[in-house]
């Protein structure tokens, strides 16, 4: 009993330090240098994760890192569901058909060119699909998403939210400028529709909405929203996929001991028996991987997220309620950045290597052109 106490204790220790590390980076969010760039808790949260990570991590103590563990997992989880707050079923109706299909296209042609650049690039799937799915998506909310579904090492989701703030910042700045000066040829609500399409966290349309003025900002929040809702499907996908992947490990697991136990069989019975065939599998009916059912890990918090939008649509609840959801929601995923980026280091940054970074600018010139050409001429 009290063995259990202590382990819960420190639990709780884990816990509480990442939460005065969020309070520090919502408080560091709030000056105006970071204002102004657009940098939201989760990025900053990140960031003081990662500089304890490769300051005084060694110092922590073992027993405390469940906790950190949890902020990472079950609270990352919480914080998906409560982000459907921010939308409601109306909005989806604001903004139209076209606005809608082109989320679509852009998101499925994302994922998929960057699996296949990250295919090209030898990058490892994992890698490749995080940052794929926070290009295409909403940025570090839909890599913490991603990283609830497919469970990889932390440093890699560290790696794709990395990307994301780099090619989200600069667009923050390019965007408006291209619009001010014409190039474009795009009104008011095509810039909208182009900035929310393309941008890749929220934050960053946001900044780069306000600067480029209201009619652009409203439609590209909404539109930006759309694609958070794109988020369930893909998670689903992704989910289907990882229990696949895991069911060709076991396979090939499977085929790998059958074939060690075959030549043991026939190093031990000698030159006199070394035509009798060794045992097959069915013989041996204790070990049967190959014939077990692909399991689907289902992303039930995705179906919770919808819940949460389908509710947040019947406007039960006061606005000043809906905002403090909000606003304790980013709190709560502020803690999953900071717990991820706790558990990256430098040196996991120089294993992941430059390949995540080139096949981010990659589909950033994908963005930038073929979400052009959509809201342009669809």
């Amino acid at each position: 009993m009290v063995k259990l106490s202590e382990q819960k204790g420190n639990t709780l220790h884990g816990i509480l330090l990442i939460t005065l590390f969020s309070c520090a980076a919502f408080y560091i969010a709030q000056f105006p240098f970071f204002q102004k760039i657009s940098f939201s808790p989760l990025i900053i949260g990140i960031l003081l994760g990662m500089l304890y990570a490769n300051s005084l991590r060694n110092r922590l103590p073992e027993t405390w890192v469940p906790g950190i563990k949890f902020c990472s997992k079950q609270i990352l989880r919480l914080g998906i569901i409560l982000y459907g707050f921010r939308l409601t079923l109306q909005n989806i109706v604001e903004v139209g058909g076209t606005a809608i299909l082109i989320d679509a296209i852009i998101v499925t042609t994302t994922i998929l060119l960057g699996c296949l650049l990250g295919k090209l690039l030898k990058m490892d799937k994992e890698t490749a699909l995080l940052t794929s799915v926070g290009s295409a998506i909403c940025g570090a909310a839909a890599v913490l998403g991603a990283d609830a579904t497919l469970k990889p090492k932390a440093y890699k989701t560290a790696v794709a939210v990395s990307t994301v703030v780099i090619f989200g910042t600069i667009s923050m700045f390019l965007y408006p400028a291209l619009y001010r000066s014409g190039l474009l040829g795009l009104d008011g609500h095509q810039m909208g529709i182009y900035t929310g399409s393309t941008l890749h966290e929220v934050a960053h349309v946001v900044g780069a909405g306000n600067a480029m003025g209201a009619e652009v900002e409203d439609t590209a929040i909404i539109v930006k929203m759309m694609r958070v809702i794109l988020l369930v499907p893909v998670l689903l996908v992704l989910a289907f996929w990882a229990s696949r992947q895991a069911i060709r490990g076991l396979k090939a697991k499977a085929a790998i001991q059958t074939g060690i136990t075959g030549k043991a069989n026939l190093v031990e019975a000698g030159p006199a028996t070394a035509s009798i065939p060794a045992p097959t599998e069915s013989a041996v009916p204790a070990e049967k991987p190959h014939k077990q059912k692909a399991r689907i890990t289902v992303p039930w918090f995705a179906f919770l997220f919808l819940a949460a939008i389908g509710f947040n649509s019947l406007n039960l609840l006061p606005l000043s309620c809906v905002n403090f959801i909000n606003s304790f929601d980013t709190f709560l995923l502020t803690m999953a950045m900071t717990a991820l980026g706790t558990d990256t280091s430098f040196d996991k940054f120089k294993q992941a290597g430059p390949r995540p970074f080139l096949l981010a600018a990659l589909l950033y010139i994908w963005l930038l052109g073929g979400g052009y050409l959509l809201a342009r001429f669809l």
